[in-house]
């Protein structure tokens, strides 16, 4: 599991005419399964992206997708961990120690 942070490097005015690309590219990896949760930051300096991918390197192809990469507007922090304990309802997201 990844914790993507990404942080906003230009103004928000800059952000804004990426949003709809970005949006449909957060859909597409859902639909694939790769991303459980997203949403903003607050104040919104950012968003925060929770992946679930086999592999580091997967994550950062997924993330050259990212029109807020494409375009420069957004820097990404990667932290990644196992999810070995969850809350009801999230089983789903649980990884196993191996």
């Amino acid at each position: 599991m990844f914790v993507v942070s990404l942080t906003y490097v230009v103004e928000l005015s800059e952000v804004e005419p990426h949003l709809a690309a970005h949006v449909e590219f957060l859909e597409r990896h859902y639909a694939r399964g790769h991303f459980v949760a997203s949403g903003r930051k607050v104040p919104r300096t950012g968003g925060i992206i929770l992946a679930r991918v086999a592999s580091r390197e997967q994550l950062d192809a997924i993330l050259a997708e990212d029109p807020f990469q494409q375009a420069g507007v957004a820097e990404y922090q990667i932290t990644e961990f196992l999810a070995t304990k969850v809350a009801p309802g999230f089983e789903s997201i649980k990884d196993s120690l191996q």
